[in-house]
């Protein structure tokens, strides 16, 4: 039996991310006395509820979290402000507040205002995901292996260490840093790879019908795998974009120079920064396998 990390434990969005913290928790029984879903949209509850992820069932936000010693705040990041805001008279004193959102600084911005005092926030980033969404897409080994970022801007330790060792009960590793940089580094390596992702889907749509068609039906594992990407959530890759507009603005500006700089060797015949290109690009796809992160 697992170490009990919090009572009444509130997860308010059952999506993807929401329904693998529920299906997760199951294979770890003791963990949470008690696991809350609330969900604005009736049909994801009533899914929830069909698919047993947890033992209450609260449409209201607000009443879901009245006694409760942990919420984890599982929808896009630009709903936070307006359920923080919802939430923060009914938080009882002592609760940890956190969320799996993909942008720190916007989180922190929307949601730190309305804390209460006595309340620790705990912002958080389980790095892992698919491209399905809804209660039906949970997985609940999704954070075995993955990491967890933890940016606990003048936190609670107490607090702090309690959502983190929720997430290594989850198979997670887990880091700390400060929101900022994790801003910056999730740009690159998160939201610039979807910018492009659902930039190339779009220029192929806007083929001639018949070049279309063949994109599609002769599409090789690239274009599949940029597709892949490009299938996530719009509404939750649309926050994240405006919420890290300034990181990500910076990134594509380096990728542009880089893309001029590589479309004008290939112009020129360049052969020794095409190869060198490549072999730099097969290193770091190497290095993510020896981690274990590929």
């Amino acid at each position: 039996m697992a170490e009990m990390l919090f009572k009444r434990l509130v997860l308010i969005g059952i999506g993807h991310i929401g329904a693998s913290i529920a299906g997760g928790l199951k294979l770890h029984p003791g963990t949470v006395g008690r696991l809350v879903i609330s969900d604005s949209n009736p049909a994801h509850l009533k899914r929830a509820e069909e698919l047993g992820l947890g033992d209450e069932y609260v449409a209201d936000a607000a009443a879901a979290v009245q006694g409760a010693d942990g919420v984890i705040l599982c929808t896009p990041v630009g709903s936070f402000a307006g359920i923080a805001e919802a939430i923060a008279p009914h938080l009882a004193p002592g609760c940890v507040l956190s969320d799996v959102g993909s942008t720190k600084r916007s989180v922190i911005r929307d949601v730190g205002p309305f804390v209460p005092e006595g309340v620790f926030f705990v912002p958080a980033h389980p790095m892992a995901g698919t491209e399905f969404s809804g209660p039906d897409a949970g997985v609940p080994n999704l954070f075995e292996g993955r990491w967890c970022l933890l940016t606990p801007e003048n936190g609670n330790e107490e607090a702090t260490a309690k959502i983190q060792a929720l997430w290594q009960t989850l198979g997670a590793r887990t880091a700390r840093m400060g929101a900022e940089h994790h801003d910056r580094v999730l740009a690159i390596v998160s939201h610039l790879p979807h910018l492009i992702a659902f930039t190339i889907c779009g220029t192929a749509d806007d083929l001639a019908d018949e070049t279309r068609d063949e994109v599609l039906q002769f599409a090789a594992t690239g274009f599949r795998d940029f597709t892949r990407i490009a299938a996530s959530d719009p509404v939750m890759w649309r926050d994240i974009f405006l919420n890290n507009k300034d990181a990500l603005l910076e990134m594509f500006s380096r990728f542009s120079e880089d893309a001029q700089a590589m479309a004008r060797a290939v112009r020129w015949g360049d052969t020794d920064y095409i190869e060198d290109r490549i072999n730099r690009s097969r290193k770091i796809r190497k290095n993510l396998i020896d981690i274990k992160q590929a």
